[in-house]
């Protein structure tokens, strides 16, 4: 069992905000938890895994890596806990895990099976709102995706590319892509795309490595590009 507070670790996922301190007693009482530990290096999930439990990561940094449909390119980011791992995969017509989750440090999590779920939902309304907000607040964001205005040059496609491919809009981020590919993807020349590529680079804003590109920090990206 883990030295940390239940209650703290689980009001602080919006899966439970809004619980009274009756409910949360209830809830602990009733509720049959799992418990993790992953160690460095170690798997959760891998693409394409049946989504059978929601995941609470509530100590450590885990690093999400996802791929394109035709496996040509990955996105690789690292997610500092606490939140939970892709919820909507629990339910609908397509109940797989979309990306692939591997700890990079000691990491602590709490796992609920989707027949628990589905009790909590029927017993608590709160929990019901909860889970309706998180799944109207992704439907919400991609609905918004289709009518944002262009972006104006290579630069700021190539950040759209990289926000558009991110769960997190922030932190380290390691694309693996070959510059033709890259090129391709953003409507343009592979030379102006090594171009601005190199620009940014200058700016110390991204490394360049043979078929990878570390962006240091997206948030600092996106500022360079609105000043």
């Amino acid at each position: 069992m883990y030295d940390f507070q239940l209650y703290d670790h689980l009001l602080s996922f919006q899966f439970f905000q809004g619980l009274s301190r009756t409910e949360l007693l209830q809830l602990a009482g009733t509720t049959k938890f799992g418990f993790m530990k992953l160690r460095s290096g170690q798997t959760l999930v891998s693409d394409g895994d049946l989504a059978q439990q929601l995941f609470f990561v509530v100590k450590g940094t885990m690093q999400l890596t996802t791929a394109s449909a035709d496996g040509g390119y990955q996105l690789s980011e690292q997610l500092d806990a606490p939140w939970l791992l892709q919820p909507e995969a629990l339910f609908g017509s397509q109940t797989r895990f979309t990306c692939t989750c591997k700890a990079t440090d000691d990491c602590h999590l709490i796992t609920l099976s989707k027949q628990e779920v589905l009790r909590l939902l029927d017993t608590f309304l709160i929990i019901r709102l909860n889970l309706l907000n998180i799944f109207s607040t992704l439907a919400q964001k991609r609905s918004q995706h289709q009518w944002r205005s262009a972006p104006k040059s290579l630069r700021q496609r190539f950040i759209r590319f990289l926000l558009d491919r991110s769960c997190y809009p922030a932190g380290t981020k390691q694309l693996y892509i070959l510059m033709t590919r890259l090129a391709d993807e953003l409507g343009d020349s592979r030379l102006d795309t090594s171009r601005m590529l190199n620009q940014l680079q200058d700016e110390g804003l991204l490394t360049l490595h043979r078929g990878r590109i570390c962006i240091h920090s997206l948030e600092k990206l996106l500022q360079a590009d609105s000043d």
